[in-house]
């Protein structure tokens, strides 16, 4: 054996190794001069089959990767990429889809001319773990935003009451707290309104606690409705207690705005539990502003529930302001 025929068996050994399929085209006339035996035994076709012409390649690959791979070939062959390099898949006997990538370069020869050679090599693994890893991305994704709903709805389990969705009674004292500290911060106005449902024990005692609900549910979406969104902090206190954290608002605006709950809440009728017939309640409201006497969210608390029982002692569904 001769020293060319060794190192002819030595490269074929070693791209046998290596998965590699070694090709030649004439760029001139479209003919495959040699190579792509492996790949064409590997996509089940006999020896008659495999392609002796750039087009026969051409027409087993995928019509998506036709117009990449061409590109990719005029590139090279324009000087525009050091080397030739595309990915595209080629159709099996069986009719399925293999990914396949190739790698060459233009050789220049005195006798032949320009020479394409390259190598071809399967991208089946590859692009099975690119899908794998894909599909474990898009669950890991799900996952994480059901992830995000759960902790979402936790979080509402931790600050909301569950009959109005209201804020509860713990967050509210702890938005109070921080709007207490910027309001002295900033001297800026700070004032809270407590309100109380008349006679509410009178509502459960004669249409039962369903319509009992049915009343604080209104009371809540009443102020709701009449609050800043994004501003003012509704919560229920407990029991038929709620109360408002009014940011930015001197007693007289407070008070107006209670006035007003109280006067939508005096003119709404809630269907008993039965629906055979409606009930109405009014409401008793108490208001206080950041003053001097408040060193804490909870000493502005203690002033308003003073003005609360003040409104309630002089006859209920009346608002009353601490200091006025």
């Amino acid at each position: 054996m001769g020293e060319q025929d060794l190192y002819k068996k030595r490269l074929q050994l070693t791209l046998e190794a290596s998965g590699l399929d070694l090709w030649e085209n004439n760029l001139s006339t479209g003919e495959v001069v040699f190579g792509l035996t492996r790949i064409f035994s590997d996509l089940g076709y006999d020896d008659d089959e495999k392609a002796g012409d750039i087009g026969d390649i051409f027409a087993l690959m995928h019509p998506d990767d036709v117009a990449v791979v061409e590109q990719a070939v005029n590139d090279h062959v324009n000087g525009h990429t050091e080397r030739y390099y595309s990915e595209f898949r080629i159709r099996a006997k069986s009719g399925q889809w293999v990914w396949y990538a190739n790698y060459g370069k233009i050789i220049d020869d005195a006798i032949d001319g320009n020479r394409f050679i390259g190598v071809s090599f399967s991208l089946a693994d590859k692009k099975r773990q690119e899908e794998e890893l894909l599909a474990l991305n898009m669950r890991l994704s799900q996952q994480n935003a059901q992830l995000e709903r759960l902790n979402a709805e936790l979080h509402s389990l931790a600050v909301r009451d569950s009959l109005t969705g209201l804020y509860n009674r713990r967050h509210l004292l702890d938005v109070g707290e921080r709007e207490y500290q910027r309001s002295r911060r900033f001297d800026h106005s700070l004032t809270l309104l407590l309100l109380d449902i008349d006679f509410f024990k009178r509502v459960n005692d004669t249409w039962g606690h369903s319509t009992g609900d049915r009343v604080i549910r209104a009371v809540a979406d009443c102020c709701a409705r009449q609050v800043r969104e994004a501003i003012d902090t509704v919560g229920r206190i407990g029991g038929e207690e709620f109360a408002i954290v009014l940011p930015e608002t001197p007693l007289e605006a407070g008070m107006t705005l209670a006035e007003r709950l109280r006067l939508a809440m005096a003119e709404t009728t809630v269907t008993t539990h039965d629906c055979d017939a409606e009930t109405s309640v009014t409401l008793s409201i108490g208001a206080a502003q950041l003053c001097s006497e408040c060193h804490s969210f909870h000493d502005l608390l203690v002033l308003t529930d003073r003005a609360l029982y003040r409104a309630k002692r002089g006859g209920r569904n009346r608002v009353h302001g601490y200091g006025t």
